[in-house]
């Protein structure tokens, strides 16, 4: 399978960029956790970013773009850590972590909120609350990460003051469930989960010494947790992709070499080439040439993001990194556009998302990325 980018092409003017580089005010300063280029019902991307005072968000003005919407803020103070999810119904779910200062620890709450659909205004904050009543305690609740169930129900999980991993979920009336203790020992944030098309949930975290994983028989039922496995995970490289029916592959970067992998339970751990800087690995499931593929991009030593294809579940075969000539903050993402084609973005130095498309021809070529 051949991939190309378009490294080495000049960033043009501001009409071949579409909106044009992003103001100081409305400047991305990072990444969201997850996925934070999604597709909606009515086939327009959008993207998402954090300032220091929120949420930043631009939209495709049409679906294929190449046009996007002028950048739009919504205000959340307090946020440490904000995460992004889809559901299968496609509305994106934020997660945020809240820290309110004040006499004593900071008053820490998960907060919630929704985007029913594509440039639609996002629902009011709401507090998820904190699965522990000590302030003291509460303040050393760690970053959640949300996956959503095939029938909607959100699940929001969070490693807890004592390492353990805690889950918050909506009950099938729409209500929230109280906190539940998955256990788990040592759980670090930067971990990761994966809604199956089945529904059932599936999540990996690691701790100093290995990976801990819970796993649902049925969807919605309870997460049980499975037999650790032998693998040490750089907090917050960690990607879980379904390349099979209720089978995930994990993605993620040696703590010790800081090295790329891939593994499926039952299998070995396969040597994907390179080296992170620590930010996730984006992946996403693609059909190339006719074939199933995986598409995996990173962040490079020096910033820059390199782009590789795969076979689907065949990463023993071997992956070549190829330079996309793009260089950004935090990590890169990936997803299909209205048209089915796979889309690259990154957040550039200027605080711009930065958009590349698969071009015509066989194999995976980008065509020049363009500012948002």
């Amino acid at each position: 399978m051949r991939t190309r980018s378009g490294r080495g092409t000049a960033r043009g003017s501001s009409a071949d960029r579409g909106i044009g580089a992003a103001s100081e005010r409305h400047a991305a300063e990072e990444t969201l956790d997850g996925r934070w280029l999604v597709l909606g019902k009515d086939g327009r991307l959008t993207a998402y970013a954090r300032t220091r005072a929120g949420l930043l968000r631009w939209t495709e003005t049409r679906p294929g773009g190449p046009h996007w919407s002028e950048p739009e803020s919504v205000a959340i103070p307090g946020l440490t850590h904000l995460s992004v999810t889809q559901g299968a119904d496609t509305y994106v779910h934020f997660l945020g972590r809240r820290a309110r200062e004040g006499d004593g620890p900071p008053a820490v709450d998960i907060v919630h909120a929704i985007q029913y659909q594509t440039a639609r205004p996002v629902t009011e904050w709401r507090s998820l609350g904190n699965p522990h009543k000590d302030r003291e305690r509460a303040a050393r609740l760690g970053a959640p990460v949300a996956a959503v169930s095939a029938s909607g129900r959100v699940h929001v999980l969070v490693p807890n003051a004592g390492g353990g991993l805690m889950l918050r979920r909506e009950a099938a009336s729409g209500k929230w469930e109280p906190w539940a203790d998955l256990k788990g020992s040592g759980v670090r944030d930067g971990f990761a989960a994966v809604a199956h098309a089945s529904g059932r949930i599936e999540v990996l975290a690691g701790n100093r010494a290995h990976a801990m994983r819970w796993r649902q028989t049925e969807a919605d039922g309870d997460l049980g947790q499975e037999p650790n496995i032998a693998l040490r995970v750089t907090p917050g490289t960690l990607a879980l992709l379904e390349t099979a029916p209720d089978r995930a592959t994990y993605y993620w970067a040696d703590e010790e070499t800081g090295q790329l992998l891939a593994h499926r339970p039952g299998g070995w751990v396969v040597p994907l080439g390179g080296a992170s800087t620590g930010d996730r690995i984006a992946v996403l499931r693609a059909v190339l040439d006719g074939y199933d593929c995986t598409v995996l991009a990173h962040r490079g030593l020096d910033g820059q993001v390199m782009l590789a294809v795969c076979g689907t579940e065949n990463e023993g075969a071997g992956l070549w990194w190829s330079p996309t000539g793009e260089f950004g903050v935090g990590a890169p993402a990936l997803a299909l556009d209205g048209h089915g084609r796979v889309v690259l973005a990154v957040i550039g130095p200027d605080g711009a998302p930065r958009v590349a498309r698969q071009g015509a021809g066989p194999g995976l070529s980008l065509d020049p990325a363009v500012s948002v």
